[in-house]
């Protein structure tokens, strides 16, 4: 695929879905299935013929039986009327099942299509979008493919089959009461093919609001200890609200268009009926037809009219599958990392030698978050990252992840441009420990394992034991398989971290990320997984973004950043001596830390530095938020 996942200003491009597009989709996805597709047609078929034998057996019921006094007949018609029904009740099960099961399989397999898919698109692709969108895209929009694959789709030829068939009779029964009824049909055919039209794209609106409101009310729940910290229930239940009454217009539009339909459904049914006692009367008066042709024309007509409401129902699902079809195509149409990878070189083990070369990178088009920014950082060596809030830190840890790419410049890992290297060759060298340490909601040997999953229970244990972990989970009734919970909720900010490290130290990587990776720890917890961090530095690139400057003292070199640029670089010692910004941040923090040790509880607010600026004279600093 040619399409571009995203533009200047980071948010993902979007393909134009035309009809073709659906339509496209549908025939493969209808071709997958064709083997029981086409069992189901037979039944279908078979299940239609008959019944038809019913409505047949009434012309000679009256003509023969009653009026002309055969009762030998009677006994054949009730017989071949009961074989028809057993025929009808089985064929019917097994379309059940036949299809039943082909479209619980197609939908199964879209949903992870579409999941496998979008857990591979860029990370800057879930910046901008909700995951309750996501999480809709997988499981609803995928479930109205079942009237594709389903009975849907094969009741649809099979009411065509029906009406074609019954037509034929009516026309060998009467064509020119024929001729008059087909007019009315083809009214309510022409006014099916504009409802159609006009139902598409309220079913379209009704997938993104349903996947707004999902998005929203998945947040909410998510963050309800923020909510309720601010006591924000009621806010979070007007945006709801909001949300659900967009989705209750739509669906009432909807639910109109489709009324309006079947009332005229009705009333084409109502205009056929006065048809055949008008001119179908006449025509018994006058000889044309006989009593028993009269009654059969009247079951034949109902076959025709009753598959074509079923028509305008299955219709109206098939339209709604059509526009879940081309939600989905949507997603689809954007470039996956792997598609991207394809014409990359393989990455063989690293050394872990990273170079950035003259790097710029904007989130927003001109608005700059990192200038020019050059710097190497030796295999085996520790980088750490100071700087105030919103100086870039984070945005150059991500540039090293290669979660987002330079918009000029180049990053390199051991002499190689990163943007030429596969990216799952890549990350799979990668550990991180992130400020936000995310544990999925399962057990902490599972969690400990993700980056590994096939480590011993030995090997969990290590890991453990050099961040520190053992000690509270041996507190716990259940050990290493306690549930930690969504999101890891059941434990502390600092065991969550600990368990991160854990993570981190179990995955042996060749570089590793340690943002804020102490953040969550008081100072005792600190110094006790110190001598773990040092472990798992050692002989690996590292990048540290520290909280406490005190903590990165033996970094190789240290990286101030000011305004998205490198403004000092050096030792620890060496950028004490000479006295500048990191000096400046690290006397603050000094002070603060000696005054809560003095006077603990008291507040303490660093004053700014008088006309402190950066290295480029670009303006006043900001206190460190660290």
């Amino acid at each position: 695929m040619s399409t571009s996942i995203s533009n200047k200003n980071g948010k993902p491009k979007k393909k134009r879905i035309t009809p073709t597009d659906a339509w496209r989709d549908a025939r493969e996805l209808i071709w997958s299935h064709r083997h029981r597709l086409a069992l189901g047609m037979l039944l279908m078929v078979v299940n239609r013929l008959a019944g038809l034998v019913l409505p047949t057996s009434s012309k000679y019921v009256i003509d023969d039986v009653i009026i002309k006094h055969r009762s030998e007949l009677l006994v054949p018609l009730a017989l071949a009327a009961g074989a028809a029904t057993l025929v009808q009740a089985f064929s019917s099960f097994a379309l059940s099942q036949v299809l039943g099961v082909a479209a619980q399989r197609a939908i199964t397999e879209m949903r992870k299509s579409v999941q496998e898919h979008v857990a591979r698109l860029p990370t800057r692709y879930f910046d901008s979008t909700q995951t309750g969108i996501l999480i809709s895209r997988i499981m609803t929009d995928a479930e109205g493919i079942r009237n594709l694959v389903g009975t849907g789709l094969v009741q649809l030829v099979g009411g065509l089959v029906t009406a074609v068939i019954a037509l034929g009779v009516l026309f060998y029964l009467n064509w020119r009461l024929t001729s008059i009824t087909l007019l009315a049909l083809a009214a309510f055919g022409s006014a099916m093919a504009l409802a159609f039209k006009r139902l598409r794209p309220l079913f379209r609106e009704r997938g993104q609001i349903n996947a707004e409101v999902t998005g929203r009310l998945t947040e909410s729940l998510g963050g309800i200890r923020i909510v309720k910290a601010y006591a924000a229930e009621k806010r979070e239940e007007l945006v709801f609200a909001r949300g659900a009454h967009r989705l209750f217009r739509n669906v009432a539009r909807s639910m109109t268009g489709i009324s309006a339909v079947t009332a005229f459904s009705t009333v084409i049914v109502g205009v056929i009926g006065v048809i055949l006692i008008l001119v179908g009367g006449r025509a018994i008066l006058s000889g044309q037809m006989t009593l028993g042709d009269f009654f059969m024309y009247i079951f034949f007509t109902a076959l025709v009219a009753a598959p074509l409401v079923e028509i305008a129902s299955i219709g109206t699902q098939i339209t709604e599958a059509f526009a879940g079809l081309d939600r989905i195509r949507e997603i689809k149409a954007m470039v996956t990392e792997d598609e991207a990878d394809a014409t990359r070189q393989q990455c063989p083990a690293i050394v872990g030698e990273i170079a950035f070369e003259d790097v710029s990178f904007e989130y927003n088009e001109s608005v700059p978050v990192l200038k020019h920014v050059s710097f190497r950082a030796a295999a085996g060596s520790t980088t750490a990252l100071v700087g105030s809030s919103g100086s870039g830190k984070s945005t150059l840890i991500s540039l090293v992840m290669a979660f987002n790419r330079p918009i000029s410049g180049t990053v390199t890992v051991d002499g190689c441009d990163l943007a030429a290297v596969r990216l799952k060759d890549y990350r799979r060298q990668l550990g991180v420990v992130l400020q936000d340490n995310f544990l999925f909601d399962g057990t902490i040997a599972e969690n400990i394992s993700f980056a590994h999953p096939h480590a011993s229970r030995e090997q969990i244990i290590e890991a453990s034991r050099i961040a520190h972990c053992e000690e509270f989970i041996n507190g716990f009734a259940d050990g290493y398989d306690t549930i930690v919970g969504e999101r890891g909720v059941k434990l502390s900010g600092g065991q969550r971290q600990r368990v991160a490290i854990a993570r981190a130290i179990l995955a042996k990587p060749r570089i590793l990320i340690l943002d804020e990776a102490t953040s969550s720890l008081d100072s005792e917890s600190e110094a006790m997984i110190q001598d773990g961090l040092q472990s798992l530095r050692r002989g690996r690139t590292t990048f540290v973004i520290a909280h406490r400057l005190s903590t990165i003292r033996s970094a190789d070199q240290i990286l101030v950043l000011e305004g998205g640029e490198i403004v000092e670089r050096g030792t620890h010692e060496e950028l004490l001596t000479a006295g500048g910004r990191y000096k400046q941040l690290y006397d603050k923090q000094y002070r603060f830390e000696r005054n809560q040790f003095i006077n603990p509880g008291e507040d303490f607010t660093p004053e700014l530095p008088k006309a402190a600026t950066s290295a480029t004279g670009a303006g006043p600093l900001l206190p460190t938020n660290l």
